[in-house]
């Protein structure tokens, strides 16, 4: 069972139904008692990251959250704002991120040919293996929607980076915490694949 975590912010109906289409049983928490009855969670979110952290400190789902993923160790997955609340924080505000994995974001840079937000479809330049790409097509492009991106203070949480103007990582992984920049329910097959990769995967591999 994967459970998408409600928090007030993020597409849950999209990518449960993107779960779904790859045959995992999967749905939207009411509660706390529904993280802990996962096997997997799914962090969504869009928007801002104080408001986005402001809302999931109020849900009642952080205690249940940080059990899950530090002290059970279980698979999680953030999805663009629900990346970035993996880390320390953001430039964005001030409220301090889940500090799952040590990193911060950063607003991209002002550049005179290129639009911010990043909106769009990019590749990922794997720059370590990595379970959760392990159907990935070789060609294979994703939808992305942030002015903001990841930085990671420990290289090795690294796992794909892209391009926009600069390049910024848009996928990482610690142990079983992972987090894509990008929207997999909304990119199509090739979101697909995250999925289903993620679905499958365990903490031993």
């Amino acid at each position: 069972m994967v459970i998408i975590a409600n928090y007030g912010v993020g597409n849950l109906a999209s990518v449960c139904n993107m779960l779904r289409k790859v045959g995992v049983e999967a749905r939207v928490s009411e509660g706390p008692a529904d993280i802990r009855m996962a096997d997997r969670v799914i962090l969504p979110g869009v928007g801002h990251f104080d408001h986005g952290m402001k809302m999931l400190n109020a849900s009642g789902l952080r205690e249940e959250l940080d059990e899950f993923a530090l002290g059970r160790k279980r698979p999680v997955l953030g999805i663009c704002l629900g990346a970035q609340i993996l880390g320390r924080g953001s430039e964005e505000g001030a409220v301090p991120g889940l500090g799952w994995l040590d990193m911060e974001c950063r607003r991209f840079p002002v550049h005179p040919e290129l639009r911010v937000p990043h909106m769009g479809w990019s590749q990922v330049e794997m720059r370590r293996t990595s379970p959760l790409f392990k159907y990935a097509e070789a060609d294979a492009r994703y939808y992305f929607v942030h002015s903001y991106h990841m930085q990671c203070i420990d290289e090795a949480d690294v796992v794909g980076v892209s391009e926009h103007g600069m390049t910024f990582t848009s996928a990482v992984q610690r142990s079983n915490v992972f987090g894509v920049q990008f929207h997999p329910e909304k990119s199509l097959r090739h979101g697909l694949a995250v999925m289903r990769a993620f679905a499958e995967f365990t903490p031993d591999e």
